[in-house]
This record gives C-alpha cells, structure tokens and sequence, in this order.
C-alpha cells in the first residue's frame, strides 16, 4: 500500500486557485519543448503543487481533457523524480493532442532536465 500512495495525486498538490495559476505564470521561469511548455516558480506559498493547463486552441473539450489526462499521468508517474520544493505548471501544445504516453514522459524528462529539477537516483 505504501507504493502505491507515492503515485498518486491528490488534491493538495494541485494548484486550485487563479491567483495561484496567475503568480506561477507572471513570476516563474518557462521552459518550452515541442509537446510542452513548463512554468517554474519557487514560491513558499505553493510549494509542491502542480497545474494542468490545455487551452481552446488545441480543439474541443474531449481533447483537451485528453491532454490534461495525459499531463496528470506523466507526472503523477515521474513525480518521484521531480524536485518538489516549487510549483509547477504545465501546458499542453498542439503536438500533445496525438503524441501517445512514452512520448509526453520523454518531453516532460527533458523539460525537467533543462528546468533543473531532475532528483539524481
């Protein structure tokens, strides 16, 4: 039971609010690749947390839910690997809305590699 508690994604590690959302976006450092984009912020007050963000561009809402389903998985997989003492945002692109699971994880791999925030096993 204790594995399984360190894949899974609560509430409390996802940011909630549009003030939270807003301060991650206008504060924090962005790292774009070409099925990602992700936002970086050290901030005490959402330390830890996580966004999923897909907009309308992408298409309609059952592919934006694709996309966002596809984000939660590869970091709720890869999350024992990620530094958590900042927030996280990450948005998906157009390249999301076709690309299959090992695909986003690689992408999201290499943000994190570049981002700094690879814990080292």
């Amino acid at each position: 039971m204790k594995g399984k508690k360190m894949f899974e994604l609560s509430k409390e590690e996802i940011i909630g609010s549009k003030k939270d959302f807003s301060r991650v976006y206008s504060k924090g450092r962005s790292y774009v690749g070409r099925d990602l984009i992700v936002y970086v912020l050290n901030d005490e007050k959402c330390n830890g947390k996580i966004g999923f963000a897909a907009g309308k561009k992408l298409g309609c809402a059952v592919v934006r839910n694709r996309v966002k389903r596809l984000m939660r998985e590869t970091f709720r997989l890869c999350k024992k690997n990620v530094k958590r003492d900042c927030a996280l945002i990450l948005v998906g692109r157009k390249n999301l809305t076709n690309a299959k699971l090992d695909t986003v994880i690689k992408s999201f791999k290499e943000l994190c590699r570049r981002a700094k925030l690879e814990i080292k096993n």
